[in-house]
């Protein structure tokens, strides 16, 4: 920027005509209230400001990046690693349903079997392919096949009991016998009267496409029975005649009736909480109330009335049901009972009657 600039002469000095000068100033850079510099548009604070910034930001990439690390790390170590892939195989102690099914088909396949029916047989126990089989096929067949024993005799082994009526489906060849004969039984005709049982062991293991399969390691063996076990104690005194004068008869005989024979609502015997349904259709026209066993009842002398609200019994009632073709026959149930407002309602139809030894356990059964 150009400036004029007039210079005057000393006192003193001889007059002389103003002397004009020029004066160019210099642009300086422009400076901001906080005292930088702008140069080519770029302050040299804004400069500084961004050196630190980026100065803080490598410090902080310094401090930030062993921690960011440090979680990776333990968030790596949380993720539960991949479970390597493992082929299905048959459990130990699985496949008892299968074995028990396996052994009743092979049992029925085997009371049939006669000459002949050798492959037949080796679909169950290969070996079989080579016995030597006799008489008729079909001569004669299980009815009524149940498994009555399932032991695990190896970890891949079930021994299987299966309980058999075996009938024949010839009739046996007439032979001369005495009176005295014809009264007695012959042993084959005891021997076919009678349940047979046979023992088979299979062997489970796995089959194609994670299903489990069975093979049988012998022919079926023919056994004895098995053991029976003396009928323990029960918590019921010895059985009584029902009197219709007793509430509890009176209780288990409107609530049967509601049961069996579908008449009247079964909710309005039923104490509250119970949830029972009636069978239907119902498979009886009547019932009659035979006997009583109840809990700790000795039978001295009769009841006729009904202890406080919330007292419980337990008892078995013995009843006889007439069905729709006039036949009556004899049917138990294992009950509660539970007092309130003056009646018995009925509140459980146990699933058996109870041992004495489990009610030593549980607590008494009071109001």
């Amino acid at each position: 920027m150009k400036r004029a600039l007039t210079r005057r002469p000393a006192k003193g000095a001889p007059s002389e005509p103003p002397v004009v000068e020029e004066e160019w100033d210099v642009d300086e850079p422009a400076t901001d209230d906080a005292g930088s510099t702008d140069i080519g548009g770029w302050s040299t604070g804004a400069r500084a400001n961004t050196s630190a910034l980026l100065r803080w930001a490598a410090w902080g990439l310094l401090v930030i990046g062993p921690v960011l690390g440090a979680a990776a790390f333990a968030r790596a170590s949380t993720t539960p690693a991949a479970q390597p892939t493992v082929t299905a195989t048959a459990p130990t102690g699985t496949g008892s349903q299968g074995a028990a099914g396996f052994a009743s088909l092979f049992v029925a396949q085997y009371l049939r079997a006669g000459e002949g029916d050798q492959d037949k047989l080796a679909a169950y126990y290969p070996p079989a392919g080579d016995l030597q089989l006799e008489g008729d096929p079909g001569r004669r067949h299980g009815e009524d096949l149940t498994v009555v024993r399932l032991r695990q005799t190896d970890p891949d082994v079930w021994s299987v009991t299966i309980a058999a009526h075996i009938v024949s489906d010839t009739k046996p060849a007439a032979t001369a016998t005495s009176s005295t004969d014809d009264a007695q039984p012959s042993a084959a005709q005891a021997a076919a009267d009678n349940l047979h049982y046979f023992q088979v062991p299979v062997a489970v293991g796995p089959a194609g496409g994670g299903a489990t399969g069975y093979t049988a390691l012998s022919m079926p063996a023919e056994v004895a029975a098995p053991a029976r076990i003396k009928s323990p104690d029960l918590i019921y005194g010895p059985a009584q005649p029902a009197s219709s004068s007793d509430p509890r008869t009176q209780a288990v005989t409107q609530f049967l009736g509601a049961y069996l024979t579908g008449s009247g609502a079964l909710d309005r015997y039923l104490a509250p909480g119970t949830k029972l349904t009636a069978i239907t259709p119902a498979p009886y026209t009547a019932v009659a109330v035979d006997q009583l066993q109840i809990e700790g009842d000795q039978g001295a002398e009769p009841v006729t009335t009904v202890p406080a609200d919330g007292t419980r019994t337990r008892l078995v009632v013995t009843v006889r049901a007439t069905g729709h073709d006039k036949v009556r026959v004899p049917l138990s149930y294992a009950l509660t009972l539970k007092a309130r407002a003056g009646r018995w309602e009925i509140a459980a139809l146990d699933g058996a009657p109870s041992p004495a030894q489990a009610a030593e356990s549980a607590p008494a059964s009071t109001p």
